[in-house]
């Protein structure tokens, strides 16, 4: 089947993968859009364990206060190379995180390959309830190409006597 540009084009906006990963995508779906997205997902979260032993110690502390400055939270996320940590993608996700963070106050990060139904990363995201935050730095690992941990995050709200904190690493 003969793909025209303007279709690769807009499913490489739409999703972020490669020229020729979303033309191959596009061809194994017969030009469905809605197929070769999710082609493309599931491609993606399978290379995302390519990646998961590789060393992650580049990457950026984000912060995110919430409206009435009553609540507040501080992310560490980790990638392999301060080019990925520059990117409108990472910096979303960190963003993103931080955000959860504030909102349902994880107690731990959590586990990367298995879904043990506590922490960060097992908890539905939200924005989207048919995510978890694993499934969200996945989708940004098959985007960006490098290994995403989240390290470490603190919540803060006024008025309560604890802080939520994790040191745990997430592998």
């Amino acid at each position: 089947m003969d793909i025209s540009a303007n279709t690769v084009k807009e499913l490489r906006a739409k999703t972020g993968a490669g020229i020729m990963d979303c033309k191959r995508a596009l061809q194994d779906s017969n030009g469905n859009m809605d197929k070769a997205t999710e082609l493309l997902r599931q491609r993606g979260l399978a290379s995302s364990s390519k990646v998961a032993g590789r060393e992650a110690k580049q990457g950026l502390i984000e912060s995110y206060i919430h409206t009435g400055g009553r609540i507040g939270a501080l992310v560490e996320v980790n990638c392999e190379t301060d080019f990925v940590a520059r990117t409108d993608e990472f910096r979303t996700l960190a963003r993103e995180i931080a955000m959860q963070v504030a909102s349902m106050n994880p107690t731990t990060v959590g586990s990367m390959e298995e879904d043990d139904g506590e922490g960060l990363l097992s908890q539905e995201y939200i924005r989207d309830s048919r995510k978890t935050i694993r499934d969200l730095i996945k989708e940004t690992i098959a985007q960006v190409r490098e290994n995403i941990q989240v390290s470490r995050f603190m919540r803060f709200e006024v008025g309560t006597s604890g802080v939520g904190t994790t040191d745990e690493a997430a592998q």
